[in-house]
């Protein structure tokens, strides 16, 4: 191989003078670039460019600072050409003439014999004859010559890439080029295509992975935790040049994870080079469109027109994407975006150079974006421009209201509305006022602002506001637990959407659902199980249409709670089980109705007495003690955790649930039933732990005559031994009440032969406990059993055919069957399992693990719940514990 350094031997023909200028030739255009310090190897580009080198054409193409000439460069280190190399920067202004000129020195400088071929006589260009001496020279060389031309985008002559076409066509094989650009040269590529003539290593070749990225940080003795990594990929897109000078103000930086979470592109070394190397080469006209077009995450050249007050965006548009100008189309749309930071450089620059027009840009694309139907970009513009008038009646006006609390937008969106103002005048922003302070859980705020709105409204006519009004009438009074508030502003809503053109309401089928669900829940709330129940069917009937699958899964999940309430065990997991299938194959954001689904199958589970199952979807349900859920959930929550921390002995964490529960449902002017179904849930607690004083004082403290009350009080005067006729009485009309659920049913048998066992009668003891099993077979009720004392067991032992044809009933003490299974058992974890698992030892959260994992956080949640089950444990830290005790980390 030759020598990469430019040969200074006497052998080598020096032409230290241009004939047709009198000007010295500069050495440093045939010299090699150094690699320089901090060099992040690419083996796999650099086994393509030597596989490219041998064919005809290897072409490398890419933005400004993508690492083009680096890696060029790496290559001719690598030293794994098929014969010389001779290296050439292309530099603006050269002309055909001399152009050649200087790549035939750059032949002689590196070695490469080119007998009688001579030089161009004139600046302006270069004979045939020139180019015929100069390919025929070429294919008499031993060795095929690699030629590689830097930057070959510098100059745009047509008779220069003719000129190489027809040299390259006729050189037989004799020259191998390699170009790096940032526009495609004038040569027909096609042909070359045609042929498998050509390499093309382009800008989604070049950019940095993760890998190359955190090699490169290390390089510069930096090592960043995943999340902040995460962040610097996402800013930069994997530009080489933006990574390398981010690295470098990390490293002189006194805190690199604060560099990351304040970074400021236009305050950086970043934004000299992409306003010097980028905008600035640009024409003035182009550069003026940049600026405006700047606004907008992504660029329609409509909207470039009316932003620019011209007609030619679409043609400048497509031709800064074909130059590589940190413009790229967006899949084949008529869309395209800016890289992010030179978006970012942008936008300061346009605030520097135009003050006050950014708001005006603002202002034009939200009217833009509102005509063509992108109702959250459009108020997103309006929001920035300072047009909250315009933001709020366009929420307003379109009936979109509702995306503050669902769909793909209700995130941005809220950040949004955020920033307004308080006290705007008007109906639309106090509406949109209390529909944000709603989404927050601030209900005071939410009826002041609702109040402000009323007097807007007083005499209005128009429909879309009223109806708006209406519609956030059910929420607040959802929230607030106010059924009759809900009933009759669902009955407004309802009267209005018949008014309301059919073709709005058809764009906004969120209303009618979110009113029904609204409705079936302060029904559930007020305790009027089959209201709701009516009503969050009729919800579920209306989520036919695209963006109603988060209320759709908030519909399942409360169905499911009112069946679980109802002792229908089947129908509460059916319900859940779809809730939370349909919300990870729609892939919800967070915050995702799936916590009433995961709480009712841990209920369901608890009946059943399947601790395992249960302890894992309590805490799939990601509840916490003092978390803001409706009063139901947090009841429902409150109590299945207090009755496995009484199974497990826990009685301070038991009673702690129960009195954390009561106390944040009190600032909630909760519903009766509710403060009855935690004293019920304490009352056992107490009896566990065989304090029947405490047990019966919970429930005389709050006098009801709820059926479940009075079993609960019943079994704690029977475990008082105060006398059975008393305490049986209040059974009786139970038995005859046929809407009584299974599990209180099946309650009040067990209680009777309690009684029947305690006064001698075993054959009417007997004949209970059958009875008993019968009534608890369909929904598989074992709790009951295991919670109403050991004479059960005791009087099963005595008749073991009592149990004949209940082989649901579980054979062993629960307390023995929870057991990890052996290693031999368990069933092998699949690949993605695993890949959870083992970051799940790394102490990631669940969302760190879907961000490494590019999955959705209820997708981790399913595979942690499959590795529960399959490893024999309930919680995170058990499973860790348990793959390592069996070497499966």
């Amino acid at each position: 191989m030759q020598n990469r350094e430019v040969s200074d031997s006497t052998d080598v023909p020096r032409h230290r003078r241009l004939k047709f200028s009198g000007d010295p030739i500069l050495a440093a255009r045939f010299a090699v670039p150094t690699a320089g310090r901090n060099l992040v190897p690419r083996p796999a580009l650099l086994e393509r460019l030597t596989a490219g080198v041998q064919g005809p054409l290897t072409l490398i193409n890419g933005p400004a600072g993508a690492g083009k000439t680096v890696l060029a460069a790496q290559w001719v280190t690598a030293d794994d050409a098929p014969g010389p190399i001779a290296w050439l920067t292309v530099e603006p202004g050269d002309t055909p003439g001399l152009f050649w000129a200087y790549l035939i020195e750059a032949l002689h400088r590196h070695g490469i014999p080119l007998p009688q071929v001579g030089t161009p006589a004139r600046a302006e260009d270069a004979d045939q004859s020139l180019l015929v001496r100069l390919a025929d020279a070429l294919a008499n060389t031993p060795d095929p010559v690699v030629l590689i031309l830097d930057q070959l985008d510098a100059t745009c002559a047509a008779e220069i890439t003719a000129g190489l076409h027809f040299v390259l066509e006729h050189a037989a094989g004799g020259l191998r080029l390699v170009l790096t650009a940032r526009s495609d040269p004038l040569l027909p590529l096609h042909r070359y295509r045609a042929s498998g003539g050509i390499t093309e290593i382009r800008n989604a070749d070049l950019v940095f992975t993760r890998a190359d990225t955190r090699l490169l940080l290390r390089e510069h003795g930096l090592d960043l935790p995943p999340s902040s990594l995460t962040l610097l990929i996402e800013r930069t897109e994997g530009w080489a040049a933006g990574l390398r000078l981010s690295a470098l103000a990390m490293q002189a930086g006194p805190d690199p994870e604060e560099f990351i979470g304040e970074f400021a592109a236009d305050r950086t070394a970043i934004a000299d080079y992409l306003l010097a190397e980028v905008l600035e080469v640009l024409p003035a006209e182009t550069q003026t469109l940049l600026l405006r077009v700047c606004i907008t995450e992504q660029i329609h050249p409509e909207l470039a027109d009316i932003l620019t007050g011209r007609r030619d965006a679409a043609w400048t548009l497509a031709g800064l994407a074909r130059a590589n100008a940190f413009v790229e189309r967006v899949d084949g749309s008529p869309w395209y975006r800016l890289h992010p930071l030179f978006a970012c450089v942008l936008r300061a620059h346009l605030r520097h150079r135009h003050p006050g027009l950014e708001s005006h840009l603002h202002s034009q694309a939200a009217r833009w974006f509102a005509r063509s139907g992108a109702l959250a970009t459009a108020v997103t513009h309006a929001a920035i421009g300072g047009d909250w008038q315009f933001a709020t009646d366009h929420l307003v006006e379109t009936l979109a209201l509702g995306r503050l609390f669902t769909g793909l937008d209700t995130e941005k969106l809220r950040r949004v509305f955020s920033a307004m103002p308080e006290n705007l005048p008007g109906a639309a922003p106090a509406l949109v006022r209390a529909a944000c302070r709603l989404a927050d859980h601030d209900l005071a705020d939410c009826d002041s602002a609702l109040a402000r709105a009323d007097e807007y409204l007083r005499g209005c006519a128009y429909l879309p506001p009223r109806l708006v009004r209406a519609f956030l009438g059910v929420l607040a009074g959802r929230v607030a637990g106010d059924v009759d508030a809900v009933r009759q502003s669902a009955a407004e809503t309802d009267r209005l959407l018949h008014e309301i053109p059919q073709r709005l309401i058809e764009q906004h089928p969120e209303i009618t659902v979110m009113v029904l669900v609204g409705l079936g829940s302060a029904e559930l709330g007020a305790g009027h199980l089959d209201r709701a129940a009516s009503a969050l069917d009729a919800a579920i009937q209306a989520c036919g249409q695209a963006g109603t699958e988060q209320m759709l899964c908030d519909a399942l999940g409360l169905l499911a709670l009112v069946e679980l309430l109802r002792g229908r065990l089947r129908r509460a997991e059916n319900h859940s089980r779809r809730s939370i299938a349909l919300a990870e194959e729609s892939a919800l954001p967070p915050g995702n109705p799936t916590v009433p689904s995961h709480l009712v199958l841990a209920g369901v589970a608890t009946e059943r007495d399947d601790r395992v199952n249960a302890r894992i979807h309590l805490d799939l349900a990601g509840y916490s003690v003092g978390q803001d859920l409706e009063p139901t959930v947090a009841v429902a929550a409150a109590v299945i955790g207090s009755r496995l921390a009484t199974t497990d002995g826990d009685w301070k964490i038991a009673l702690a649930l129960l009195h954390t529960a009561r106390a944040s449902l009190a600032r909630r002017r909760p519903a009766a039933w509710t403060m009855d179904e935690l004293a019920i849930a304490e009352s056992s607690v107490h009896l566990a732990q065989a304090d029947v004083r405490a047990a019966l004082a919970v429930l005389d403290a709050a006098p009801s005559d709820r059926p479940e009350h009075i079993v609960a009080r019943t079994r704690a005067l029977l475990a008082a031994r105060h006398d059975d006729a008393d305490a049986l009485k209040d059974l009786a009309e139970l038995r005859a009440d046929k809407n009584t659920t299974a599990t209180l049913q099946v309650q009040a048998c067990l209680l009777r032969a309690r009684s029947a066992v305690d006064n001698g009668h075993s054959e009417e003891a007997r004949r209970l406990v059958r009875q008993a099993f019968g009534l608890a077979r369909q929904e598989g009720l074992r709790r009951v059993f295991v919670e109403s004392g050991p004479w059960v067991r005791k009087l099963l032992e005595q008749d073991p055919q009592l149990v004949t044809g209940h082989g649901w009933l579980p054979a062993e003490a629960p307390a023995s069957s929870h057991a990890a299974p052996p290693l031999a058992a368990i069933p092998p974890l699949t690949e993605r399992e695993d890949q959870v698992l083992r970051q799940a030892a790394a102490m990631l959260t669940t969302d760190e693990i879907a961000t490494a994992l590019s999955i959705s956080t209820n997708t981790v949640k399913t595979h942690l719940l499959s590795i529960y089950r399959k490893l024999g444990v309930t919680r995170r830290r058990e499973a860790v514990h348990r793959a390592r005790e069996l070497a499966l980390l």
